[in-house]
């Protein structure tokens, strides 16, 4: 079995001083913790699979069913997801809908109808918009594909629990209102990735 490749988010200390200027609560957050690595998966197509496994499941549910299908198939690659059948992939530990969504999917890669080198050019918005009008993939699965491999400098996603539980530890919130959010993303650019990492990290804490 060939290992998927991951490395850390690259981010340097720029992002740090300008985000820690921006938001001095945030700021405190960051001194407290240190630098926050955050793991990425630098293939596009493996990384969208990862994270179409991990839509709606907890982080370690879907680091268990990653898992699983690498050792189940091996080398994660368009062709090995295409040989293999739905309930196959299913048998790693998913519903069979995203079983199927992976596998169109590989089929969509492997023929060149979705290409990663292409998409890789384009900007965030149209990224997700390309993304979004697959089955199966919505806001939140590609903005994780523009943070965890692209490595976008800018992207928080309202869709993550994590990001958002995150923030209302950070404030002291009970809630976020879309307003509020909002105005702390914007607070954050151009580095609210760098911003995310951390607030994953305090949602765990």
């Amino acid at each position: 079995m060939s290992p998927v490749r991951t490395k850390n988010f690259d981010y340097g200390e720029e992002a740090v001083a300008c985000l820690k200027e921006a938001d001095p609560v945030l700021g405190a957050a960051m001194d407290r913790l240190g630098r926050v690595e955050r793991e990425v998966i630098p293939d596009l197509f493996q990384a969208l699979v990862f994270a179409i496994i991990g839509q709606q499941v907890s982080a370690k549910a879907a680091a268990t069913v990653w898992s699983r299908l690498q050792e189940s198939l091996g080398e994660i690659t368009p062709e090995s997801l295409t040989t293999a059948s739905e309930q196959e992939i299913q048998k790693c530990g998913m519903t069979l809908r995203k079983a199927g969504c992976i596998r169109d999917i590989a089929k969509m890669s492997a023929e060149g109808s979705l290409d990663f080198g292409k998409l890789k050019q384009l900007p965030d918005a149209e990224v997700v918009a390309k993304l979004s009008s697959l089955r199966g993939i919505g806001e939140w699965t590609a903005e994780m594909l523009l943070l965890n491999s692209m490595e976008r400098p800018d992207i928080v996603s309202r869709g993550d629990m994590a990001i958002l539980r995150g923030m209302m530890k950070l404030y002291g919130l009970e809630e976020i209102s879309r307003e509020q959010f909002e105005e702390f993303r914007g607070r954050y650019s151009p580095y609210g990735s760098i911003a995310s990492i951390y607030l994953w990290r305090l949602s765990f804490e």
